[in-house]
């Protein structure tokens, strides 16, 4: 079992101009990620729009992403409510040689632990070879893991239930498991949270901040004055005003128009917010 830590952004999908999956681009902005600070990208999460992408296009890219020299540094959102599809977007994804995934429960439906600890048996059941990443976020699937649950599933499965990213902010400052991936989901939460024992994060502004993220990282682990924290968490809080997904699209659109491609229902900030969004961000001397 590899522990899962560091700076991992959750990456953005291009889309092209008729909002279809641009495969190459979307790659290509996770390795540039990586290339910039990150130590991995989770592929297919809530910031990737994964839930709004259809099952080909997902399939389409990992067979291009299997080709990536960062291979190993990626983990794989599964983006769906049913579970028959998990499991058998998990097969294709092993196929290809991926092993690490970030999985949250299911949207929609009303339920509570034990339902949640049935959902991953059942995957881990039909894969018992991969590494689970939990992910909690109940603004988004209407469920927040509870101390227990997380320490059952491990208790269970200590060979796949791996980490865990926390963004109910519930978890990551007090519930501590041995040779467990403890990861909060912004980086206001980073310094913090690597006091207390937790093994980085994993966030949607990573794909602005991975620079000054992985400083605070880097810092942190080498025993260096902080410098450049506060920055990081009033970039962050700039971003935190508006819908994340939509911001950073807004963000990188004004330097690549093609991030201003975004799928229905979501939506680029208008022309007011964008300028008050780039004004902020300019008077923090934060640019890419």
């Amino acid at each position: 079992m590899e522990k899962i830590r560091g700076i991992y952004a959750a990456g953005l999908s291009v889309l092209d101009e008729n909002l279809a999956l641009d495969v190459k681009k979307t790659i290509k902005h996770a390795e540039n990620l990586i290339e910039n600070g990150c130590h991995g990208v989770a592929i297919f999460g809530s910031t990737g729009q994964a839930q709004l992408l259809s099952v080909s296009e997902k399939i389409s890219l990992l067979n291009d992403l299997s080709k990536s020299k960062y291979k190993d540094k990626y983990l794989i959102g599964t983006g769906l409510n049913s579970l028959n599809e998990t499991i058998q977007f998990i097969s294709i994804s092993k196929s290809l040689r991926f092993k690490n995934f970030l999985i949250m429960p299911p949207a929609y439906y009303k339920y509570g632990d034990e339902e949640v600890f049935s959902f991953y048996s059942r995957i881990i059941e039909s894969h018992k070879d991969i590494q689970i990443i939990l992910y909690n976020f109940e603004k988004l699937c209407g469920y927040k893991f509870s101390p227990e649950c997380v320490k059952n599933l491990n208790d269970k499965f200590p060979s796949q239930i791996i980490g865990l990213k926390d963004s109910s902010y519930n978890l990551f400052e007090n519930l501590n498991i041995p040779n467990f991936s403890m990861m909060p989901g912004s980086e206001s939460k980073l310094l913090k949270g690597l006091k207390s024992g937790c093994s980085g994060i994993i966030t949607a502004t990573c794909n602005v901040t991975s620079k000054l993220a992985r400083k605070v990282y880097d810092d942190f682990h080498n025993n260096i004055e902080q410098t450049e924290n506060e920055k990081l968490c009033k970039v962050r809080a700039v971003f935190e005003k508006y819908n994340l997904v939509s911001a950073i699209h807004s963000f990188l659109g004004s330097k690549e128009s093609i991030y201003n491609n975004i799928l229905p229902t979501l939506s680029i900030l208008d022309k007011e917010k964008k300028d008050k969004l780039i004004l902020e961000l300019n008077s923090l001397d934060f640019k890419l």
